[in-house]
């Protein structure tokens, strides 16, 4: 990459948009609330001590905003010149998960690299990094760069489908189509684009049985209730069971084991169940306004890095938020997808508070359109 005329350092004005640094807090501190609401009957179980996980929550999110400080005071045009060693890391860490010894195996996947105590999914590293390194290449007005743009988006993917994890290689697809789209790249190139992922998924699907098992599932739950599709129909339940109001918090009956995954991909469930349809709605509220503010930040971002940036950032947090709600109400087939800032989790949590840091970086150059 050549160094643009455009990426001169604009005087930082400190006009921060605050309610980035709030909204996500806010988020946070309700997700550790929901995640021992979810936790507390599993944690003494298995670790006689029902604060285990939300101890563990609250380190990370400690972690996270010291980070999301860090970030907000670097100028975000110094990310271009990062963009490819932060992506060559996530390579290497994302093939690293696959060698015995350094790749952690959990239920049939290696999705984390352990070490000491210490676990980090490099998948959730590869959203962000991508994002900076799509951002900074796309902002150059450069033409014929499709095949390149395929072959990196197909390798980087191809790493995470064959840990396997499906759900993240959709969130990273997702990715990288917004960013070239908001690249100005030619519309003819969707038109190759967009049904060759539709296709590459559907194959993806068929081809694994478990994929497959789910999927079948999502066109009928009733098919196998004590099997396949017991996840769906305990999430529907608990969700079901809270009603308009809700049952209270820490009356769920789903925690006590009933529910799988009930403090990460399926937190939302115990959150219905807890506090009822309304309390779902006020969330639901809740996100769109956030994802409003990252689209303003984007709206009026002072150049085309900064716009991809935002934009891309904007794709990571918004499909995480779609399709994770969009499965616990049965709209989409189950997939991993945690729920941004409230579903348990180091290395989702982490990340987000990062992205959030660069967003408020940006926020002091924003300039007012029309």
């Amino acid at each position: 990459m050549r160094k643009r005329e455009y990426l001169k350092f604009l005087p930082q004005e400190k006009k921060v948009d605050y309610l980035l640094v709030l909204m996500p807090l806010l988020l946070a501190v309700f997700g550790i609330v929901m995640i021992y609401e979810a936790s507390n009957v599993a944690a003494f179980q298995a670790f006689s001590d029902k604060y285990h996980f939300v101890k563990d929550q609250i380190i990370w999110a400690v972690v996270g905003f010291i980070l999301l400080g860090i970030l907000s005071r670097i100028h975000y045009q110094k990310y271009y010149f990062l963009s490819v060693p932060v992506l060559l890391i996530t390579i290497i860490s994302l093939i690293a998960v696959l060698a015995p010894g350094i790749g952690l195996k959990f239920q049939g996947a290696r999705r984390w690299i352990g070490i000491g105590q210490f676990t980090f999914q490099p998948s959730e590293l590869a959203k962000i990094s991508l994002i900076l390194y799509l951002s900074a290449w796309l902002s150059n007005k450069e033409k014929g760069r499709l095949f390149s743009f395929v072959l990196l988006l197909g390798f980087v993917v191809g790493l995470v489908i064959i840990q396997p994890d499906l759900g993240t290689g959709v969130i990273l697809t997702t990715i990288f189509l917004v960013v070239y789209f908001i690249s100005s790249s030619p519309l003819s190139h969707f038109m190759i684009l967009i049904p060759g992922v539709v296709l590459a998924i559907i194959f993806l699907s068929i081809i694994s049985p478990y994929r497959y098992q789910r999927l079948m599932t999502y066109f009928d739950p009733n098919s196998d209730p004590l099997g396949s599709s017991y996840h769906i129909r305990q999430i529907l339940i608990s969700l079901g069971s809270g009603g308009f109001f809700g049952l209270g918090l820490g009356a769920s009956r789903q925690k006590y084991q009933f529910l799988p995954e009930a403090t990460t991909d399926s937190i939302f469930a115990i959150i219905g169940e807890e506090i009822g349809f309304l309390g779902t709605c006020f969330l639901l509220v809740f996100y769109i306004y956030f994802l409003y503010r990252i689209y303003l930040l984007a709206k009026n971002s002072p150049d085309k890095f900064s716009l991809l940036l935002s934009a891309g950032i904007l794709s990571l947090f918004g499909f995480q938020i779609l399709i994770n709600l969009g499965a616990m109400v049965a709209i989409f087939p189950l997939t991993g997808i945690p729920l941004p800032f409230i579903s348990y989790g180091g290395s989702n949590l982490i990340i987000s508070l990062m992205s959030i840091g660069i967003l408020i970086n940006i926020s002091k150059f924003t300039v007012r359109k029309k």
